[in-house]
Order: structure tokens, then sequence, then C-alpha cells
């Protein structure tokens, strides 16, 4: 724990320049105590499931903010022995009970997203307890073990935590339950260093260790995420009978063969994935791999591919449970193709409109709003038998909903549903409809080799810039020759947002007068994105690194 913690310290500051080394398993986390709890898993014999549980549970405490045991995930699981990739799918889905529109009887939208009525049916302990059902090697009771503790004993409160709080302190501080926890007895937020524990959220964690998924899933954390739900100025949908009849889903994970390498990540109900997909395609056909690493004609090509695959996202992806999403139509070569032929090399698009995939029937549904949750985690673990874990998990939005059942955050994943329903003749592919998932930018990713095991096991937080942040890390490695440090610690672009960004204080920034010549109109701002990754060497050494912008931590055996 000492050698993460020191990592720790130096990766709270400036980008280390070097990625952490293992020979044998690593995990790469958004927090030390969580990649701590990962290896000691590992270390007992526990697969990357296995490990991956026991991060999550340590996030929920040490990361609450971004995601947690009520929250939504997607997994993808490489399973060596089987020589399988797997994806399980436990994003939180729309109560039975839901209206067209999360705004409905006139409450206003800053006011829904931060109440009972945003929380949707949480995914995350489903998904998990289906991923360790098919490949956990531990009891499921001691996965639990590392959170548990660091609930009860504390830790110094981190400082990306502590960023998070005093950005929202008002907002925050008027939240009895969350004010009890986060902020000193003089109203102000816990400073960075200073103790902290959660002994009610160590009590919600013996519950999912002693009972499984039950406790929340009609049992006793059920019944406190229904009630925090129900009982809010603004009360939820959300029954204890939404609970007991969600089910997490394994879905096919979508691939494609780019850059020369096969990759895979999330298929719908994430838009992510495919963003992800269609990016890396279409900066390869528009030349990504002739031009200069960190060039205003390599910042072009990005964002061109990046404008393309975000319209496409924005109206076409949905719960494939509930709407027609034409995703192998999407990835096809000779509409990428087509698409790619939209771009030039001198001059911006002056606009980018959805392309028509050939899977689409019907009328053109109306686009979707940009994604929100910012407040995602990324966990990549490899163990020493070759299996491969990539997964990204959220409570939506910073601290969620802002209500907590047992201390743990409560997600707002509501707010992921379109804010309109369109119209009747072309309704939103991701508009609001009981038991429905929302779409989702995550995209947890894998790189496959040449001897087809995982070369890259990748993927980000960050709401709308995931896709973006996966793709540039994707081309760090592949087409510039970058580590996996380097691939994390990289200035961050994209458009994915909605708008052209480059990210604040850094080398990319410096481009934005020779964009805006080539006609792009990019914003110089602050782009979080919590992005981890572990990479296979030709050798069969791994590294890996973890974000620099937050807590994180990558270390290994």
């Amino acid at each position: 724990m000492r050698r993460l913690l020191l990592a720790f310290l130096i990766l709270a500051g400036p980008a280390a320049a070097e990625p952490a080394r293992a020979t044998r398993q690593m995990a790469a986390t958004a927090s030390p105590h969580a990649t701590e709890a990962a290896l000691a898993m590992l270390r007992a014999g526990g697969s990357a499931v296995d490990a991956a549980i026991a991060a999550q549970a340590a996030l929920s405490v040490a990361e609450p903010h971004a995601s947690g045991v009520l929250g939504g995930a997607f997994i993808l699981v490489w399973d060596q022995g089987a020589q399988r990739l797997r994806y399980y799918e436990g994003i939180a889905s729309a109560p039975a009970a839901s209206a067209d529109r999360l705004t409905a009887g006139g409450v206003g939208p800053a006011t829904v997203a931060r109440s009972g009525r945003a929380v949707a049916v949480p995914g995350t302990i489903a998904a998990l307890a289906l991923a360790h059902a098919a490949h956990g090697r531990l009891p499921w009771a001691d996965l639990f073990r590392p959170a548990i503790d660091l609930a009860e004993r504390g830790f110094p409160l981190p400082p990306y935590l502590h960023q998070v709080i005093r950005n929202r302190a008002a907002e925050l501080a008027r939240i009895p339950a969350i004010r009890a926890l986060y902020f000193d007895a003089e109203g102000q937020p816990l400073a960075a260093g200073a103790p902290f524990r959660n002994p009610d959220q160590a009590a919600a964690l013996r519950l999912l260790a002693s009972e499984g998924p039950a406790t929340l899933y009609g049992g006793t954390l059920g019944r406190a995420v229904v009630e925090a739900v129900q009982t809010h100025a603004v009360p939820g949908w959300m029954t204890l009978a939404d609970l007991s009849a969600y089910r997490a889903v394994e879905r096919a994970p979508i691939c494609a063969e780019v850059l020369a390498r096969r990759i895979c990540t999330a298929a719908a109900p994430s838009s992510g994935g495919v963003a992800v997909l269609q990016t890396l395609g279409l900066a390869e056909r528009l030349g990504i791999a002739a031009v200069a690493r960190d060039s205003a004609e390599a910042a072009h090509i990005f964002l061109e591919a990046s404008r393309l695959a975000t319209a496409d996202r924005r109206r076409w992806m949905g719960d494939p449970d509930q709407v027609a999403v034409p995703q192998a139509g999407l990835l096809a070569r000779d509409y990428l193709d087509a698409r790619a032929a939209l771009a030039g090399p001198a001059r911006a698009m002056e606009t980018v409109v959805p392309g028509t995939p050939a899977e689409r029937h019907g009328a053109l549904p109306t686009p979707s709003d940009p994604m929100a949750e910012t407040a995602t985690t990324q966990l990549a673990i490899l163990d020493a038998a070759g299996n491969a874990v990539s997964f990204t998990t959220t409570n939506n939005l910073n601290f969620g909903a802002e209500l907590l059942a047992m201390g743990v955050t409560l997600n707002n994943g509501m707010t992921n549903f379109s804010a309109s329903p369109g119209m009747a003749e072309a309704p939103a592919q991701n508009r609001l409809a009981p038991g429905k998932r929302p779409v989702t930018t995550m995209a947890p990713t894998m790189v496959f080799g040449a001897d087809g095991r995982p070369e890259l096991v990748l993927g980000a937080g960050g709401g709308a810039r995931i896709p973006d942040a996966v793709a540039a890390a994707v081309i760090e490695v592949l087409v510039f020759g970058g580590d996996a440090e380097r691939a994390t610690a990289r200035p961050r672009i994209g458009a994915q947002n909605g708008v052209e960004e480059l990210e604040q204080g850094t080398p990319l920034a410096d481009l934005a007068p020779a964009l805006q010549a080539l006609g792009h109109a990019p914003r110089v701002v602050v782009m979080n994105t919590g992005l981890q990754v572990i990479r296979r060497l030709p050798d069969g050494r791994l590294e890996g690194a973890a974000d620099p912008r937050r807590d994180g931590v990558a270390a290994g055996d």
C-alpha cells in the first residue's frame, strides 16, 4: 500500500514520465485504494472479474461522486481460456411508472436532475454478479472486505474528490446527509488529506457481502434506496418492484478491423462504442497515419472524424431491446468510406448531418441530446492467466442525484434520456419509456494483437468526451507509438460534446489559430476525462497508466 500511495502522490501532480510496469498482472483505476483492492484479490488467486468487483466497491467509498454500487455499468471480459470476449450490460434503467419525459408536471430541468425522479434503477451490482457467476474464482463476500475496511477505518480525503465537492459546495452543503459526510463543523468542504470515514456505507457493503445482490434487488438496501427516492421533494417513480424486476443483460460486443487491429467495445445501449469505432475508422481513412502527432493536420483529421461520429451517435443509438439500432450499418466499410469522403484535408466541413446506414427503416428519428455522465470512472485489469476486464461505471453526474442511501451515492441516470420524446412520426431513439435503458457514451474497449490476445485494455470517464478520449488513446499507441502513460496524459481534443474542444493548458490549445484558419471553431476548455490503460507488450510484459487529471494509480506484479 505504501508503494501505491507514493505513486498516488506522484500522479496527483504533473504527469509521470513513465508508465507502471509489471510482468504478471496489473490494475489501473481512478483511486490508489481501488487499485490496491484489485491487486489484493489477484494476489489471493482471484480472477480479473474478482478484482474488478473489489475495485468497484472501493471506488464506491473513495470516489463516491463518480461511481458506486448504486450506479450503472458496462463490463467487457476477455476469457483467455475460452478465447472469448463477453459483454455484460448493467446500465441503470427507467422505472415502470416513468412518464415520457423527466420534466413531466412542469418540473424544471435543473431541479429534476438532482432529485428522486432522476434516480434510475441501478444495474452495476447485477452486472457484476452476472460476470462473477461466469468468471469469478473467489467467494463473493470476500471481494467486499477491502472496501468495508476502507469505509470503517477511513482514509485521507483524495484531492480530486475535494475539488469536486468544492466546485458544488453551495449546492451540496444544503443536503444534510451529504453535508454531514463531506463538510467540516464550520460548513466548509473537507480539505484534501482530511480524515474521512463512511460507516453507513460500510454497513451497506456488509449487506452486499453477506446477502449478495438480493439485498439491493428487494431487500434491506433496496428499501433504503426506494425510501430515499420517494421521500425527496421531487419524488421518483422507482418502487421495490422495479428493483426486483431488474436484470443485467449479456450482449454481443461490437468489433471492427481498424489500424491493423481488431478493436472491440460496448454495443448499444452504449452510443460511445460505435462512436469510438467510427472515429478510428474515419481517422484512418482521412490519413491520420500520414501526419505528425499533435500537429494542426492531425487535429483537423480527428475533429472531422469526431464530428461525423457525433452526428450518427446522437441520431441512431438507443436501447436495442426497444428500438431498432443500425449498429452494423454504422460500421460498414462502404458507409464509412462515404462518410469520410465528406471531409477534406484543407477545410472543415461547414455542417455535419447524420448519415443513413443501410439498416435504417421508417422515418428519421429526432436527434438526441448530448450525454451528461461526466462523473464516470474506468477500471482496467489484466490477471496472471491472461484474462482481462475493461469496466466503465457511473453515477452519471458528479454525486448523481445528490441523494444517499445508507451512505451510498444514488445515480441520476434518468438524465441520460432525451429531454424531448420527439415527434410521433419520428420519435427520438433515446426517448424515455418505462423499463428502457438510456444510451450512454461509456465505451470500455479492448484492442487485440496479432496473437488474438488483448494488447490494450482501456476506457474513460468524462461524459460525452469519453469516445474522443478512448479513440485518441488508441491512435496515440497504434499510430504514433506512444506508451500507456502518454496515452493517458496526452492533451484532449474532440467534438463529441457538441462543440469542438481543445484542452486548456496543453500544446493542443496552441493550435486554435491554425484550426480556425481551416474553418474550425474550437473552444479551449478544461477537459477532465479519467482514462485508464493497460498495455501488453510484444514480450508479454505489461505497462499501465492512470489519468493524471484525477487521483488514479496503475500498479502490478
